[in-house]
């Protein structure tokens, strides 16, 4: 079973909606009363916020760097072969984004218009430019499994579905970037998530190893497990 075809059918209007937002209740105790009000409840709990008037020497050092020219050499071109590759390769079967165009209609427009498509990337990266447009989201909330009954915001999970020209933008950038940090081995080997080639069992067989060797020693061995719950909705 493929768990995101309900995102795709929910997002294409493809599926009949059997339920509506349900009412949430608000850390005051207070709860919503109406579909807007349930909405931007949402949007204010999953959605960080970047106040212009922080002040903080901490947020003025990070919209300062932002906003500094990088003093290194340009990278190289996106090459046609890796525009091809990486437009080629995007799942068809996944749901558009906001403007409704989906990785076909892409792949099409870059079989007939290869030139258009390859100056567009790459004048993105010369210019440093993600695209706005390509910014903007559809966001599908969706309950988790046994928290339907529940009123904390946490029941959903929203997912959010970029436009799929940002996504193969998205996806160049992230190809240079790990090849540059595999090249130069700049990750860390104790990292296995997000890794290829990796996983959390290779993860527990590490832990597994490092425990066994040091029973063998007559050791003490102590583990801390830390889950960090909501640590990217916390995120500035």
């Amino acid at each position: 079973m493929n768990p995101w075809n309900a995102v795709y059918k929910l997002a294409s209007n493809k599926a009949k909606r059997s339920h509506s937002l349900a009412t949430l209740q608000k850390p005051d105790g207070s709860l919503t009363t109406d579909i807007n009000g349930t909405i931007t409840y949402m949007l204010d709990y999953f959605i960080s916020k970047d106040e212009v008037d922080n002040k903080s020497d901490y947020h003025n050092t990070i919209r300062m760097q932002t906003e500094r020219p990088i003093q290194t050499s340009d990278d190289r071109e996106y090459s046609p072969e890796e525009i091809r590759m990486v437009i080629g390769v995007i799942n068809s079967k996944k749901a558009p984004g906001e403007d409704g165009i989906t990785s076909e209609i892409l792949q099409r427009n870059y079989k007939q218009f290869p030139n258009l498509i390859y100056t567009l990337y790459n004048q993105c990266l010369r210019q440093g430019c993600f695209l706005k447009i390509w910014k903007r989201v559809k966001v599908i909330p969706i309950t988790e499994p046994g928290k339907e009954d529940t009123m904390d915001p946490s029941k959903y999970r929203p997912i959010s579905l970029i436009n799929v020209g940002g996504k193969a933008l998205k996806k160049l950038l992230i190809n240079r970037i790990m090849h540059h940090v595999y090249t130069n081995d700049l990750l860390d080997h104790n990292q296995f998530g997000f890794t290829p080639k990796k996983s959390t069992t290779d993860a527990a067989m590490a832990v597994k190893e490092f425990a066994e060797e040091g029973l063998r020693q007559g050791l003490i061995i102590i583990l801390v497990n830390l889950d960090v719950k909501g640590a990217f909705d916390a995120a500035w």
